[in-house]
């Protein structure tokens, strides 16, 4: 007599299906190189950098890991960035990219290890992003404290301001020696602004003209704001459609390439 055949229900046959597909993906973030901040690194964070009233809290944020060539292209396994946990996967691969290429990073530390200390950040030339403070010189909050702003080797790109007197200030000090900007210099900001910006981040520091922050590139404030409100998944969504939406406009839907600052600006 043949083997009885059971039927398997449904909504078993379903779960058999979706667990692997989970497991895939566990998998998948476990090697993406970001990690949540767990109740430790929240304390130390608030300890050291952020402040009550920032806009946005722990559950935003997450430590993105990742491998860097300094300027001497030895291979470091230290690397951390902290930023949006929105964001995570694109700055991930962001840094993978740069990695691919060789572009040389002097280091990227947290700024939990400088106090949150802008200037003792730059004269360490460290790549670095979240920060709980003001902008440069004004009262408003600045992107960092968003962890959506990122600062690439602020020694090679330094911050440069006029003066009243025409006299030019840099940050760090030490950048002065990079003020004259050389096409193809080791770790300057002008070979990386398209890459990093396909990857969301469209606004350059480079392209302003009082002050002119080398270092520097974000998102949009409104953006950035809009993202502080939503749940991850949904701030993921939106800065997910805000890349796609700039290299559409840059591939020119078959037509003529569109400027990367009009494309750029189409989000601001």
């Amino acid at each position: 007599m043949p083997m009885a055949l059971f039927s398997i229900p449904a909504s078993v046959l379903r779960l058999l299906v979706v667990l692997p597909l989970l497991a895939g993906l566990q998998q998948a973030h476990a090697q993406s190189g970001a990690s949540g901040l767990d109740v430790e690194q929240c304390a130390l964070l608030k300890q050291r950098v952020l402040q009550p009233g920032a806009p946005v809290d722990c559950p935003q944020l997450q430590i993105v890991r990742f491998s860097y060539v300094d300027f001497d292209q030895v291979r470091h396994d230290n690397g951390e960035i902290m930023v949006m946990a929105a964001v995570a996967p694109q700055v991930k691969a962001l840094f993978d990219e740069l990695l691919k290429r060789r572009f040389p990073l002097a280091q990227a530390r947290l700024m939990e290890h400088y106090q949150g200390n802008d200037d003792a950040s730059m004269a360490e030339n460290n790549t670095s992003a979240f920060n709980d403070r003001p902008i440069t010189g004004g009262g408003a909050v600045s992107l960092h404290a968003y962890g959506l702003a990122i600062d690439i080797n602020p020694l090679q790109n330094p911050f440069v301001l006029r003066d009243a007197q025409g006299r030019l200030a840099y940050s760090p000090p030490a950048g002065q020696a990079y003020g004259k900007r050389v096409a193809g210099r080791p770790g300057s900001s002008e070979q990386i602004v398209e890459l990093i910006a396909q990857h969301g981040f469209l606004i350059w520091g480079g392209d302003w003209k009082k002050p002119v922050d080398y270092q520097h590139f974000q998102v949009s404030r409104k953006l950035a704001e809009r993202m502080a409100k939503m749940p991850v998944p949904q701030a993921r969504q939106l800065f997910e459609s805000a890349i796609v939406a700039y290299r559409a406009c840059r591939s020119g839907h078959g037509n003529q390439p569109k400027d990367r600052k009009v494309c750029a600006a189409a989000d601001s």
